[in-house]
């Protein structure tokens, strides 16, 4: 292990199922999939204190036009920021197609970051420098358009020497020595092996270079590019990657060290760093937000069809401490019931810092995020003191004097 985990990055992703039509249509707004990501990567915006960065894939554009569009920014507003750019630019295409307004296909092609496949990511570094280039999603861009890959994470790996040198011994002269230029790259190296796997067979049945590419399109073994990948990653992450025709992936580590859940509709296929996010941005119960297991990946397909694929054999949980106690919210049900319990479990300790004078003894709570754990503790008391009245009651024996039943009541 080459470095200690780190990074506690914030990751969003949306794939809208349908054109962009339906959300104008069912929704209101053509703008859907944007408005969510933004209410998605806000609800985490705690994790992007260093900057943001959003990168979205048009599904099957027209040749000569953009389909992948990228923001980022390092300010300390960066998610405002990088929205109100990307807003700008609709409004402007809007201003100069005017019908764009209500044709969604038009604003599409008219506008950036109309795309059907979104990804947010929230930086928060304590590893590396606060440069926009650190600044996820990273891209790696070609004109064949299933081998673009766009990645983006909440991860560190640990074995960034070792992942170098497996680029170099392929014959790789790789940029930098970034944990995340060696990921993009090494799943990169795969994509592009897939491709090359597929054209050569279809080749040899006789379909010509265009054909071919559809059928790259449809037939892109995703899982077996991850399971190729991430045999040498050491570390923990939830690792997001979009590839340039419109498959898309969210992998989680094999020991849980990173979070990552998932919600899945006719409409959306929807992943974050934290469920309470999705519950929020799409109005969820919890029991409707899934945890990405260990070891596995979340994967969309350019049709929109999507499974949980297992891709590394699980280990032994270790999710982050860390990560788990900086960035709880008392929102989450798991996180409410565990505040819930500490308060209850600090009270033995009271009890007896206070010799049992519960009578003559204030009770608060500091700071804010302490109120669940405190009323956890209240309730624990309150318990107590029926016990001790219930106690006390029976000692009065059959026939209580009224007074004193009243005082113990």
């Amino acid at each position: 292990m080459s470095d200690a985990i780190k990074h506690e990055c914030g990751l969003a992703f949306i794939r809208l199922r349908k054109p962009l039509a339906h959300y104008q249509e069912r929704h209101g707004s053509a703008l859907y999939g944007l408005t969510k990501l933004y209410l998605l990567m806000e609800k985490q915006h705690n994790r992007g204190q260093d900057g943001a960065g959003v990168a979205t894939i048009k599904l099957d554009p027209p040749p000569g036009t953009a389909f992948i569009d990228r923001e980022r920014s390092t300010a300390k507003n960066a998610i405002p920021l990088i929205f109100g750019k990307i807003n700008q630019g609709i409004s402007t295409a809007i201003a100069k197609q005017p019908e764009a307004a209500t044709d969604a296909e038009l604003l599409k092609q008219a506008a950036p970051f109309m795309g059907e496949v979104l990804l947010g990511h929230l930086r928060y570094a304590t590893f590396g420098k606060d440069e926009l280039e650190n600044c996820h999603p990273r891209r790696r861009l070609s004109n064949w358009i299933t081998r673009n890959l766009v990645v983006a994470g909440n991860f560190n790996m640990t074995n960034v020497d070792e992942l170098f040198n497996l680029l170099v011994s392929i014959g790789q002269v790789p940029k930098e020595r970034s944990d995340t230029m060696t990921v993009l790259e090494k799943i990169g190296h795969y994509l592009d092996m897939e491709n090359e796997r597929l054209r050569a067979i279809h080749h040899q049945l006789g379909y010509n270079d265009k054909q071919i590419t559809a059928i790259i399109e449809e037939k892109l073994d995703v899982k077996s590019i991850l399971q190729q990948s991430a045999i040498d990653f050491d570390g923990g992450y939830a690792l997001a990657g979009l590839i340039g025709h419109g498959d898309a992936f969210v992998l989680r580590d094999p020991a849980g060290i990173r979070p990552a859940f998932w919600y899945a509709d006719e409409d959306v296929v929807v992943a974050a760093s934290e469920r309470p996010a999705i519950q929020t941005a799409f109005r969820l119960t919890t029991d409707q937000v899934n945890e990405l297991e260990p070891g596995c990946a979340l994967i969309v397909k350019k049709d929109g069809s999507f499974a949980v694929e297992r891709i590394l054999e699980p280990l032994a949980k270790r999710a982050c401490s860390f990560e788990r106690i900086y960035f709880s919210r008392g929102s989450d049900a798991d996180v409410y019931r565990e505040r819930i319990a500490l308060g209850r479990s600090v009270c033995p300790a009271i009890l007896e810092a206070i010799d049992h004078d519960l009578e003559n003894t204030v009770f608060s709570f500091i700071p804010n995020t302490a109120e669940v754990a405190a009323y956890g503790m209240l309730k624990e008391l309150e318990d107590e003191l029926d016990r001790v009245k219930e106690k006390r009651i029976l000692e009065l024996g059959p026939t209580p004097d009224p007074a004193k039943l009243r005082a113990i009541l």
